[in-house]
């Protein structure tokens, strides 16, 4: 980490110069100045500031001394520290004996200025590296690396506490800068209070929050997360949180399989915006079935799978066939309630179930074919 860099000591002169009416200098721990009222001395080597930094004391210089020095005007050069160590020096330009009013507060100034910009970098370097955690963390499918558990260890993070997996998404717009404060407002209110939360931004419009699986007792009760996602969501204003979408993913016992459930959070949240896209929830319970077989999407297995009921899609133009398909896979084979609810007589309804098989191959009075056919129309809508 730098404690003092050429930005940050231009930073405390600037800022340093509107108190006072004098040229300020801030040389690094070498004597080199980084930072100045006057630019052509900056890369400049002070020996004023040498000799703060070798004798660890401030150092006058007045204009008759200043004539034997090089790189040096009069002025008061004091060391300055972080913590313990000397990190570099101020120097104030003029004539000592009227700078005397000066020099402690603009040392005090200046220590001041780099602590808080060292604290600010210090917290956005460990921010970054729990995100980065989180995000390696998630894709971990093999189990916690050693590694892995180092780093958590670092971080003072319980690698193996319970966890499962919520994604939060804000519906894209022309402006993008909006859905990325949109996203913050959501992050400060999960980190305050935090409950244990692990969050980390996956895009500039998607969050990732590894959740305690047992804030309340020791079972997961995936309709009180329901209910705090339900709070969380009032906690936003109407008009912003029409935009978000959140799904919670599939609790998974053992800690290493949290990729999983990140999985199921995901794949929830695509099937949830197809199949509901007015609602704003998605549960992993809700939509469990098309979250394990999407795995076959892109699959060999999955093509095979699909190719009946794709035929029957290819033979069937009005639909008429498949809608008779999912009344008679929704009342289980029972050919009077299909039939009363397609409004037709039951010869009619074997005419077409016959048609049905005819197309796909598939005979559909034996568990394997129905199985199949309602299969390939499950994976067929995703």
């Amino acid at each position: 980490m730098y404690f003092l860099d050429p930005s940050l000591a231009q930073q405390i002169v600037d800022r340093t110069m509107k108190i006072i009416g004098h040229n300020i200098n801030v040389m690094n721990n070498r004597g080199v100045i980084l930072g100045s009222g006057d630019p052509h001395r900056i890369d400049s080597t002070h020996e004023g500031a040498l000799l703060a930094i070798s004798q660890n004391r401030t150092v006058e210089i007045n204009s008759a001394t200043a004539a034997n020095l090089h790189g040096v005007k009069a002025g008061i050069n004091l060391p300055l520290h972080y913590k313990g160590e000397i990190i570099g020096v101020i120097g104030i330009t003029g004539e000592p004996e009227t700078l005397h009013n000066y020099g402690e507060l603009l040392k005090m100034t200046a220590e001041m200025i780099v602590e808080q910009a060292n604290s600010i970098e210090q917290a956005q370097w460990q921010y970054r590296q729990k995100e980065e955690f989180i995000l390696q963390l998630i894709k971990s499918e093999t189990g916690f690396s050693s590694q892995l558990k180092d780093w958590a260890l670092q971080l003072n993070i319980d690698i193996d506490a319970p966890r499962v997996v919520a994604v939060i998404q804000v519906q894209g717009d022309e402006e993008q800068t909006s859905a990325n404060s949109l996203l913050k407002k959501v992050l400060n209110l999960l980190e305050n209070p935090s409950r244990g939360n692990l969050v980390a931004m996956t895009s500039m419009t998607e969050l990732v929050i590894l959740k305690p699986a047992f804030l309340d007792g020791n079972r997961w009760d995936p309709h009180l997360e329901s209910q705090r996602i339900d709070q969380l969501l009032s906690r936003i204003p109407a008009e912003m949180n029409v935009r978000l979408k959140i799904a919670l993913g599939h609790f998974f016992p053992n800690a290493a399989d949290i990729s999983r459930s990140y999985f199921t959070a995901r794949e929830t949240l695509t099937l949830g915006q197809q199949l509901r896209p007015h609602e704003s929830k998605y549960l992993y319970e809700d939509f469990s079935l098309l979250v394990l077989l999407s795995g076959l999407r892109g699959d060999w297995r999955g093509e095979e799978l699909i190719t009946p009921y794709q035929a029957l899609i290819g033979a069937d133009k009005n639909g008429q066939l498949r809608k008779t398909l999912t009344a008679y896979l929704q009342h289980f084979g029972d050919l009077q309630q299909c039939a009363n609810e397609l409004f037709i007589h039951r010869n009619t309804l074997r005419y077409r179930l016959d048609k049905i098989q005819q197309l796909t191959g598939v005979d559909i009075q034996e568990l394997d074919g129905l199985l199949q056919l309602y299969l390939g129309q499950v994976l067929s809508k995703q």
